[in-house]
This record gives C-alpha cells, sequence and structure tokens, in this order.
C-alpha cells in the first residue's frame, strides 16, 4: 500500500521551494460543479491548467524529492480536461431519479520531462476555474480508460470514502480496482444492491446529520490493515466527498485492477 501525494501533503516539505496552495476552499462555501463536463468547461479548465503560473507550480511538484532539477522539469499537460465523477450524496440519500455519481472535478494530465506525471484537479470556484489540486499517478485516466473498455458508455466514478473505482451502466456497477471488488464483488451488483450498500454506509454521514454537525462530512475510511480508519474525503473547492471537507486530502492510492 503507497500514499498518493498531493500538493496540499507536500507543503511543508516543499516550503523552502516556495510551492503555495493553488486554491483553497471557496471563501463564501461550497460552489457546485456543473453538471456535465462541457466543451466550454473542457476549454476553461485546459486554460487554467496550462496557465504559467500553474506550470512554475508542476515544475516545483516534480522537483519536490529531488527526482528532476527545478529547471529540468519542464512540465507539460497531455491530452484534454476529462470529467472525474464521484459517489452522489443524492444516489446514497434515495432521491428519486438520483445518479449513481456526480462530476467533482476535471482532470488533466501532466508530464515533466523524466515521465513523472501527475493529475491536475480543476473545479470551478468563486473566482472561476481554477486548479485545485495537484496528485501524483494517473488514477483518473486510467480508470476512465479501463472504465471505457470494460463497460462502453458507462460512468465512471470514484467512491471517495474507501478509494475504489467503478463503472456504471444500466443496472449494473462494476468494479475497476481491488478496492471495489472487496466491495461489490468481481462481478459487480445490481444498481439497488449497490445504493443498498452505500446507503447503510453512508447514509447518516450526509449533510445535515449528527455526523457532519460533529465536522466529519468529508466520510471515512474502513479501517486499514495497519489498524485505524483514515479519512479520505478528497476535495475541490470544498464542495467534495459526501458533504465537502473543505481542504485538499491526501488520499490513499492502492494498485491492481479487476
Amino acid at each position: 500500500m503507497t500514499l498518493r501525494a498531493t500538493a496540499a501533503a507536500v507543503l511543508a516539505a516543499t516550503a523552502l521551494l516556495g510551492l503555495a496552495p493553488l486554491a483553497a476552499a471557496a471563501p463564501g462555501g461550497p460552489v457546485p460543479q456543473p453538471g456535465a463536463a462541457t466543451a466550454e468547461n473542457r476549454a476553461a479548465a485546459a486554460q487554467a491548467a496550462t496557465a504559467p503560473g500553474t506550470l512554475a507550480t508542476l515544475s516545483r511538484f516534480f522537483a519536490r524529492e529531488g527526482k528532476v532539477s527545478l529547471t529540468a522539469a519542464q512540465p507539460r499537460i497531455e491530452g484534454e480536461a476529462i470529467p472525474v465523477n464521484h459517489l452522489s450524496p443524492d444516489f446514497v440519500a434515495g432521491r428519486t431519479g438520483a445518479p449513481v455519481a456526480r462530476l467533482e472535478f476535471l482532470a488533466s494530465k501532466a508530464v515533466s520531462s523524466d515521465g513523472q506525471q501527475a493529475a491536475l484537479w480543476t473545479a470551478r470556484t468563486e473566482a472561476g476555474w481554477q486548479v485545485v489540486n495537484i496528485a501524483t499517478g494517473d488514477d483518473e485516466f486510467r480508470y476512465a480508460r479501463l472504465g471505457a473498455e470494460k463497460l462502453p458508455g458507462g460512468t465512471v466514478f470514484r467512491e471517495p470514502q474507501i478509494d475504489a473505482w467503478y463503472v456504471a451502466g444500466g443496472d449494473r456497477v462494476l468494479p475497476l480496482d481491488e478496492d471495489a471488488v472487496r466491495a461489490v464483488g468481481a462481478g459487480g451488483v445490481g444498481l439497488a444492491a449497490y445504493r443498498a450498500r452505500v446507503a447503510g454506509a453512508y447514509g447518516d454521514k450526509l449533510p445535515g446529520s449528527a455526523y457532519a454537525a460533529r465536522g466529519g462530512a468529508g466520510g471515512y475510511a474502513e479501517a486499514s490493515a495497519e489498524g485505524g480508519g483514515t479519512p479520505v474525503g478528497v476535495v475541490a473547492a470544498g464542495a467534495l466527498a459526501l458533504g465537502g471537507a473543505g481542504a485538499l486530502a491526501l488520499r490513499r492510492r492502492r494498485t491492481g485492477v479487476a
């Protein structure tokens, strides 16, 4: 098991390099994300991802562990921004017609000169479309590709509370990684069965619940092999997970594909 580094997680370690937060939660509260990744939204995300300031921050991000020098990093953005969906709280709550997932942010793939990869998360904030996080690796892009192969036309989404990736289409929810296999089995489950599972796990942790009132609305992780739960509510502009934790978070990444 490894930890997937994010911009927020490396801030302290890279303070001397001048790495600063790209965007925090909107001061006026969570900003709802659009319902779909339209061409206009993708263009706005691409503009934020390729801005000179973003590329400068990427250089520091890629150079943070000494794998490449700051001047040699030369980050570039490859391909188009893709939508990243998370389990929808409306679906967990059983609201009529609610889809299983909702758009949380758009991801752009960043690559350094030495081959390191990272995902730039862009979201709509009070100040417009901004980069709100940088995460190592290519999870977002890899699972989007795997989902399209496994269930063409389906919706790829993440259940952030257990870091599980799925693809849903019709009446089926199919696993894309080991965490999802543990949750729903290698063959997946019907949509109703999946909703029953997440309702049982998170139904009392939605916005407005006592759990949320105690400050835990970002969700929770199941106990790890090492023992203890680890918060893994993922954030983009403070409006994500099952209630919006309002801060960037380190998230676990487990390898393996179903």
